[in-house]
């Protein structure tokens, strides 16, 4: 496969006019009109996509969402798993790793099991994004800030447990959410920290609570301003500690309900296009109707972009990423550039897999979206190498 003609998203993170190679799932060349084809590189595809008028970009990464069409990773079913990766990827999300609710054990390794045996057999179902591992949002969380988790399964951070979670999915429990304020917290980083991606998150923790648990090892910051003490002068909180810390990666959630935009764009100003991460937290009811829905096991009324809990309380989104994305882009006044990194490169990078997916590079996965200049709508999806329909928009 061959595609000409298209404004192309460089590694660096500029566009330029250039043509890209595709040989099997895998980028084989990327090259101006007058460059010679890269030595070894003998035969392509048939197919040659002409993508005028059109940006050619990574495929997105969402390292933080629970479900659409109906569906949610807490099922635990092989069939949840395959409607949420079809349904990403004719979104132009062609990584996931989506995230799991506070849970008792027991459900929580049967998700874990489910995951595990997508992975081994159907990570590369045409059409499908490819799922990457696990979120485990919670059950390690605050009371006082459980946002839409469940209060009953709240726990204290516990290694053992996590440790035979992680062992179901095959190791790849990619992120842990904790409260670091919580009894065991420390202790529980110590341990956990090599083993996965710790990130603080639903939590009450002070400055110096957040700060020593990046200094013990935590590297992530969960839906920064959700679900944590905002920043004051005088009491700065988590966001200031993840501020100070660059090997901290924050997540922020563009939907335009969750953030206002003038927030956006002072994280975007303090975080950077190196550090910042868009998710798209969204739950089941994304890509259907307003209603009535569930998550975690809790009742959640969906009106436009809002899902929140019959309290009131917000309940994830019902926006996927690429939609957060350009919501950035088109009413929070975030550079495009700098919206696409925060949404393929940074995110891919803190999980893990940015050796694979994340940027248009020779070797890596053949996963692009091609992009409308005009409007900023999705033309068309490429998941490792294979062209698909994307979504109508």
């Amino acid at each position: 496969m061959r595609i000409v003609n298209g404004t192309v998203f460089n590694e660096d993170g500029k566009f330029e006019d250039l043509e890209v190679d595709i040989q099997g799932d895998r980028i084989a060349d990327i090259r101006s009109d007058e460059h010679e084809q890269l030595e070894g590189i003998s035969a392509f595809d048939e197919e040659t996509i002409d993508a005028s008028d059109c940006y050619v970009i990574p495929g997105l990464c969402d390292i933080h969402f629970h479900g659409c069409m109906s569906v949610d990773t807490c099922d635990g079913t092989l069939d949840a798993l395959r409607e949420i990766t079809k349904y990403e990827a004719s979104c132009g999300v062609t990584s996931v790793v989506p995230a799991t609710m506070t849970y008792p054990e027991g459900v929580l390794i049967k998700i874990a099991k489910a995951v595990r045996e997508y992975r081994e057999n159907e990570n590369d179902t045409e059409g499908a994004a490819t799922l990457w591992g696990i979120n485990m949002e919670g059950p390690f969380i605050s009371m006082e800030k459980k946002g839409a988790q469940n209060p009953e399964y709240i726990e204290a951070p516990n290694y053992e447990m996590f440790h035979r979670i992680n062992e179901a999915s095959g190791s790849v429990v990619r992120l842990c959410d904790i409260a670091p304020e919580e009894d065991g917290a420390m202790d529980f980083i110590e341990k956990a920290k090599d083993e996965t991606r710790i990130s603080i998150a639903h939590t009450t923790a002070t400055y110096e609570e957040a700060k020593a648990a990046y200094d013990m090892g935590a590297r992530h910051l969960t839906h920064m301003f959700n679900a944590m003490p905002g920043f004051t002068h005088r009491a700065p909180g988590p966001i200031a500690a993840a501020a100070e810390n660059e090997e901290v990666t924050p997540e922020l959630i563009c939907d335009g309900v969750h953030v206002y935009p003038s927030a956006v764009r002072l994280a975007y100003r303090v975080f950077g296009s190196d550090r910042l991460i868009m998710i798209s937290d969204s739950m089941r009811a994304t890509g259907l109707p307003d209603g009535e829905y569930e998550l975690g096991g809790q009742p959640v009324t969906v009106c436009g972009r809002e899902a929140r809990l019959h309290d009131g309380t917000i309940a994830g989104s019902a926006t996927n990423l690429f939609d957060c994305m350009m919501t950035a882009v088109k009413e929070m006044e975030i550079p495009l550039e700098g919206a696409i990194l925060c949404a393929t490169r940074n995110p891919a990078r803190a999980v893990g897999i940015y050796d694979e997916v994340g940027s248009i590079s020779v070797g890596k996965l053949a996963d692009l979206v091609l992009v409308n200049k005009s409007d900023l709508t999705i033309k068309g999806v490429i998941v490792r190498g294979r062209s698909i329909n994307g979504k109508a928009r």
